[in-house]
């Protein structure tokens, strides 16, 4: 009997191939379809102050055309371990997003590793998260509805944005969409760890991304809780959260601890597991059922969330 489940079967024949410098690199350099774009869409190309003279942050949001007065927001942040990935890679998520929940998606394009290591990211995703609320007025957003969310290290990024906006006190993000995020350096250095299974995102995948975003060693005494999240020991006073996780994924422990210590801590958050599923599944079988009842358990969270 197969460990994955019925619609991602297929997975058993992804190979284990891992994500190093030159995988990296070629990713980044491989281009993107251009998308056509929907006419019941608005989609604008802005480009936003950096922090602390840091290069101006691109982002690119979708607003439905219908949509007419004030209307909550979502901040998205794409994967790519860190290393690789741009603002335009969950296209068809945000516009979906934006049309189903009738809200504004903006995604935030932030510098990437190793090139540029934490806190970049994390620096970039809260630039882009001061525009929106200084710019909420003018772009019909309600700026006390605004969610920030991510898929794998963008999920990471999120996770830490939420602690960098929590600590810093100016804004307060209405909710947290963790999407399997990328979120402890520590994993790297488990042993205990069956991985047969995992795909798509691997153990020494895993050391490279960490490696290259922290900028020394995973698992060094002094990596921060906004690079790596879990590391944080008070996670009191954090938005609300939606965690979701495969079985297989390579951060399910790691995930569902943050979980169950965000729950502990008083910070309400739900979680969706989904049996048999690895890294990315949504990503690479959009049509599956499965992952197509995985999107929509996140919207459904965000719908919860900002609409309640």
């Amino acid at each position: 009997m197969t460990v994955f489940h019925p619609d991602l079967a297929i997975g058993r024949f992804i190979p284990p191939v891992s994500v190093g410098p030159r995988l990296a690199t070629l990713a980044q350099r491989g281009g993107r379809r251009e998308r056509e774009i929907p006419e019941d869409m608005l989609i604008d190309d802005v480009q936003v102050p950096g922090a602390n003279g840091a290069p101006p942050v691109d982002v690119r949001l979708y607003r439905p055309r219908i949509l007419n007065g004030v209307a909550p927001a979502l901040l998205w942040i794409h994967g790519g371990g860190m290393v690789f990935g741009d603002h335009l890679q969950d296209e068809a998520s945000n516009i979906a997003f934006a049309r189903t929940l009738g809200i504004t998606v903006a995604s935030v394009n932030y510098r990437l590793a190793p090139a540029h290591p934490a806190p970049a990211a994390v620096e970039d995703a809260y630039a882009a998260l001061s525009w929106l609320v200084e710019e909420a007025t003018e772009r019909g957003i309600d700026a006390s509805r605004i969610a920030i969310g991510g898929a794998s290290a963008g999920g990471g990024v999120a996770a830490g944005l939420a602690l960098y906006a929590h600590d810093r006190g100016d804004i307060r993000p209405a909710f947290q969409l963790l999407v399997y995020p990328m979120i402890d350096d520590r994993t790297v250095l488990r042993t205990d760890m069956d991985t047969k299974n995992v795909r798509v995102w691997t153990p020494g995948s895993n050391r490279f991304g960490w490696t290259s975003y922290l900028g020394q060693e995973p698992g060094s005494a002094d990596v921060s809780p906004y690079a790596a999240p879990a590391r944080r020991e008070d996670v009191s006073g954090l938005p609300p959260a939606w965690i979701g996780v495969g079985t297989l994924d390579l951060f399910h422990d790691e995930d569902l601890r943050y979980a169950e210590r965000l729950a502990a801590a008083g910070v309400p958050c739900e979680i969706t597991l989904v049996e048999g599923a690895f890294h990315g599944f949504d990503a690479l079988f959009a049509r599956k059922p499965v992952s197509r009842e995985f999107w929509r358990a996140q919207a459904a969270a965000l719908r919860g969330a900002l609409f309640a």
